[in-house]
């Protein structure tokens, strides 16, 4: 059966628990990209990545992160070979941000095995969120049991960015995560959310200087938030984490059979998911741009787009207007997500949503 359309916000509140606890570990089926299937990018390219400094710490990330949304969800029992590879490939060639939460189904579990695997650890920036909202507002016991089960999930004491999710609850969990920011739980206080009908909210954080971080969509298709959330954010110093630039697959199905332009070679890009990610990446406001995959060889496609030049504003613009003579470009929106992947990502997440429409027949 068909699966509609996921609403995160919605739906996903269900969620947290179910991956308490698990140990998953088989392949992920892989898809097609436009790029051949690559070896694992070597560890030398660490120097030459692209990063940006953080304007309240100075630390630094890389400006390709790696998103964990759907495609690191796996059910128990099922085997994490590939997703195994995806880190891999992702932390060899410099990666150095993982974004996750638990409300990813299982996730979370995956992200803190993996992170604990990796001798380098404490070189990752790990995006985490919390979602509570108690019987009452001002109860702050499921944001509490929230961060301390996440801590153990990824083996972290100190979170170095933690995100109020989807702005749920937002007036009562940002000051909590002030608190645990001045017990050093958290480095950086944030607040998410995958809607452009959010960014108002998100701008009127960002101008109220409530938060460090802000994650917010962006996308060649979809440029809302430059009109006024990044503007914002670069005069305030706020880092920011962008979702969806491929707007989860849907750029790269209207892309299918299409040449990539010559000009793409004028900045780095070989496909066209480099070619998307790079141009997001060269937004001076943005810090990093979140790309989740279950592909290792797609992931050995995307974190090309972190190393060469970044497209300047006159390219980017050339970009737009290259992408508006593309069929299909403009009707994006009206796509559904991971357009002819139905039968992919077949975790906790797909299938409590499948439960809960079979619930309702």
């Amino acid at each position: 059966m068909e699966q509609p359309n996921i609403n995160r916000r919605g739906f996903l509140g269900t969620m947290g628990a179910a991956a308490t606890g698990l140990a998953l570990s088989t392949s992920v089926p892989a898809t097609a990209q436009s790029q051949d299937a690559a070896a694992p990018p070597s560890p030398a390219s660490n120097l030459d990545v692209v990063r940006r400094t953080l304007p309240r710490t100075g630390e630094q990330v890389t400006a390709l992160g790696l998103g964990t949304f759907l495609t690191f969800d796996l059910k128990p029992g099922d085997r994490r070979d590939a997703l195994r590879q995806v880190f891999e490939r992702y932390v060899a060639a410099g990666g150095r941000v993982v974004d996750t939460s638990p409300l990813y189904g299982a996730a979370e579990v995956s992200v803190g095995q993996f992170m604990g695997e990796f001798e380098a650890s404490d070189e990752l920036f790990l995006a985490n969120k919390v979602w509570a909202t108690g019987d009452y507002l001002g109860d702050e016991s499921h944001a509490e049991e929230s961060l301390r089960q996440s801590q153990m999930r990824t083996w972290r004491d100190t979170i170095n960015l933690l995100q109020c999710h989807s702005i749920t609850n937002a007036p009562v969990i940002i000051p909590l995560m002030k608190a645990w920011k001045q017990e050093g739980l958290i480095r950086h206080v944030g607040v998410t959310h995958h809607e452009s009908a959010a960014q108002e909210q998100l701008l009127a954080l960002v101008e109220r200087d409530d938060v460090d971080f802000i994650q917010t969509n962006y996308s060649i298709f979809n440029r809302d938030a430059e009109r006024r959330l990044l503007p914002a954010a670069a005069e305030k110093g706020v880092g920011v984490l962008i979702n969806l630039p491929l707007e989860k697959a849907r750029l790269m199905k209207v892309v299918e059979g299409q040449p990539l332009p010559g000009f793409a070679a004028e900045f780095g890009a070989t496909s066209w998911a480099q070619f998307f990610l790079k141009w997001v990446m060269a937004h001076p406001a943005v810090s990093s741009v979140l790309c989740g995959t279950s592909n290792p060889d797609h992931m050995s496609d995307n974190v090309q787009a972190m190393t060469g030049p970044l497209p300047d504003e006159r390219m980017r613009a050339r970009m737009v207007a290259h992408m508006e003579t593309v069929p299909g470009f403009g009707a994006i929106g009206s796509m559904p997500w991971y357009p002819g992947k139905e039968t992919m990502y077949r975790g906790l997440i797909r299938e409590a949503q499948a439960n809960a429409v079979e619930r309702l027949r």
